[in-house]
């Protein structure tokens, strides 16, 4: 967070802070997704699976590329931390840091979940969301962000005087990961990446620039719905949080299970084609 400022301001203190924004990323020439196509592809799709990701721990599925999947609040509200890779290859998953930058802060119908370098694609693209009449509240808050990491046991113990607690959501997404690949819990712990908090209500204050969080407006029937543009494993914690209004990281919060489900449909969408891998040569100059 931002300190007490101990430099006396310079005497043009008000015009420089005055100067206008500029996005970073413009993202005019983008590619979209014609978000109409894929939900008419949506229509009369067959449920193909249905995975429950109990209470403070994770589940995997795979998904193949044209296939969509639903992440449903069952029992109560309850938020999840979502992992996403390439099925064929984990070095490829998705990319938090570069999804923020180039959609914003939280995400929402049409925005696309992008992977990491040197690939930096698609991964998904999020085609519904029942949360979407939230926007933004007074606080600045709003649901599915990207600014956040996941709940996890080493900061837990820099926080807690050396506390041990072993279901925080990294620790969740790597014993699924293990127990899906068959990799060891220290050969799937580097895997693990920074999520898409589904279903989390969080921001900024305005005041310190700390990242809060606050109690989740999902509600039983609420869902989050994606369609891969390439053959994903997917990876959900339900967070030891619960709602996440109180705490990360506890046995104390009221948790309650996700639903993953599934859909195949009969189509796919109209022009779609699966995203190639980026088209950068890597060659990062020819000087040296």
């Amino acid at each position: 967070m931002k300190p007490t400022p101990i430099t006396p301001p310079p005497a043009d203190d008000a015009a420089r802070k005055a100067v206008s924004p500029v996005i970073c990323y413009p993202t005019e020439a983008l590619p979209r997704p014609d978000i109409s196509a894929y939900r008419k592809a949506r229509e009369g799709a067959e449920l193909v699976e249905t995975v429950i990701v109990p209470p403070r721990e994770a589940a995997t599925w795979e998904l193949p590329a044209g296939h969509f999947f639903r992440i449903i609040c069952s029992e109560g509200p309850q938020v999840g931390d979502l992992n996403l890779f390439n099925l064929h290859n984990l070095k490829e998953r998705f990319y938090s840091g570069k999804t923020r930058a180039l959609n914003g802060t939280h995400l929402g119908t049409g925005d696309q979940l992008f992977s990491s370098f040197p690939y930096l694609r698609p991964l998904a693209t999020i085609t519904e969301d029942t949360l979407d009449w939230y926007g933004f509240d007074a606080f600045g808050g709003a649901v599915h962000d990207v600014i956040g990491t996941r709940c996890d046991p080493y900061t837990h113990n820099l926080l807690s005087n050396g506390g041990q607690y072993h279901h925080c959501c990294h620790s969740n997404l790597t014993r699924a990961l293990a127990r899906k690949t068959g990799l060891s819990l220290a050969e799937a712990e580097p895997h693990i990446h920074d999520v898409l908090n589904v279903f989390m209500c969080t921001g900024f204050t305005r005041d310190t620039g700390q990242y809060f969080m606050k109690a989740s407006p999902v509600r039983p029937g609420d869902f989050l719905e994606f369609f891969a543009e390439i053959d994903l494993l997917g990876c959900l914690s339900a967070c030891p949080g619960g709602d996440c209004s109180s705490e990360h990281s506890s046995d104390t919060s009221v948790c309650y299970p996700l639903i993953v489900e599934v859909w195949e449909p009969k189509s796919l969408p109209i022009g779609w084609t699966p995203p190639e891998l980026n088209g950068y040569d890597g060659s990062h100059s020819h000087s040296l």
